[in-house]
């Protein structure tokens, strides 16, 4: 990642203050963006090493501009929300939604909202996380952990693109982050069925980043 981007994020995101996300995109100073899905992601999916659901719900928290949840409705055939803080961001995944056809019976929404406040009367199959834990201060990744395990259906699957995988430090967002961080947090709830690092990552990506798929018991 970028450091000087990072220390702009830095200067403009007040980790106890959700709200200030919005002037991040608004300012354009989103280092974790990206114009596609991430690579990690369209490599699990599609290795066929798991067998994901084929129907039913998705979600992915900090959606950013969408092309996450758009890419799981279109080759799982999900119905897939996305959720961010941000109403910029949100704006950006809807205008790209709309720029595509999602095969049917997939279906993708947006909105804007809290994912710790997230009570859906359905639970969802699949949810992945990229970014979005190490966004939120660590005294929080409990509470991340316990939604989680709230949101997700049995035997659905909870993936996550560790990401940066950088030296310890306190400073963030992003902050530090391994994968042991997330076990603590999800406990025996499940099962990790996959831990690997990607087969291919984006540049600034390579050697910094674990693909890791959780299944929930």
């Amino acid at each position: 990642m970028d450091a000087s981007l990072v220390e702009q994020l830095r200067q403009i995101v007040k980790s106890d203050e959700p709200s200030t996300w919005d002037n991040a995109w608004l300012a354009n100073i989103t280092p974790w963006a990206t114009d596609d899905v991430q690579p990690p992601l369209r490599e699990v999916v599609e290795s066929g090493d798991i067998n994901f659901p084929r129907q039913g719900r998705a979600l992915v928290p900090g959606c950013g501009m969408g092309y996450d949840a758009i890419y799981l409705a279109s080759v799982l055939n999900l119905k897939a929300l996305g959720m961010d803080i941000s109403e910029t961001a949100i704006g950006r995944a809807q205008a790209n939604l709309a720029s595509v056809t999602i095969p049917p019976p997939g279906e993708v929404s947006f909105e804007v909202g809290d994912f710790f406040k997230l009570k859906p009367e359905e639970k969802f199959d699949v949810i992945y996380d990229y970014t979005f834990f190490v966004a939120i201060p660590p005294q929080r990744r409990v509470e991340w952990g316990q939604q989680m395990i709230s949101l997700i259906k049995s035997g659905g699957y909870l993936i996550t693109l560790v990401w940066p995988i950088e030296p310890p430090s306190e400073a963030g967002p992003p902050f530090f982050v391994r994968v042991e961080h997330y076990e603590e947090v999800l406990g025996e709830s499940f099962e990790k069925v996959v831990e690997k690092v990607p087969g291919t990552s984006l540049p600034r990506h390579v050697g910094k980043e674990r693909i890791v798929v959780w299944k929930r018991v």
